[in-house]
């Protein structure tokens, strides 16, 4: 049996991540997967297959699944109005449906 949950997605710069974890942790969510990101975007190219000059430079997508739409959306709002006026920055937010829901 599945239950709904929502996902937060973060794709952002690997720099903020320690901020926006911490803004997740703060929001009462149990956890977080974090993975290099690559692809274009309004700042340009962005590659995941080659090391950057500087690894704080490069991109990470982080996903955060939560047990309720408010805390999703208070993790979404936090971390764009801390971050994306001067760093890059998207999030998008997905219904999923999950197993063990006492995980998240």
């Amino acid at each position: 049996m599945t239950y709904k949950a929502t996902k937060v997605v973060i794709i952002t710069e690997k720099i903020i991540f320690d901020g926006v974890a911490r803004i997740i942790e703060e929001a009462g969510a149990s956890g977080y997967t974090a993975v290099a990101a690559g692809g274009k975007g309004s700042r340009g190219v962005r590659s995941s297959g080659r090391p950057a000059v500087v690894d704080a430079f490069s991109n990470i997508k982080i996903e955060v699944i939560t047990s309720s739409r408010e805390m999703a959306d208070r993790i979404a709002d936090e971390v764009a109005a801390a971050y994306f006026e001067n760093y890059s920055g998207i999030t998008y937010l997905e219904e999923v449906e999950v197993l063990r829901p006492q995980k998240f």
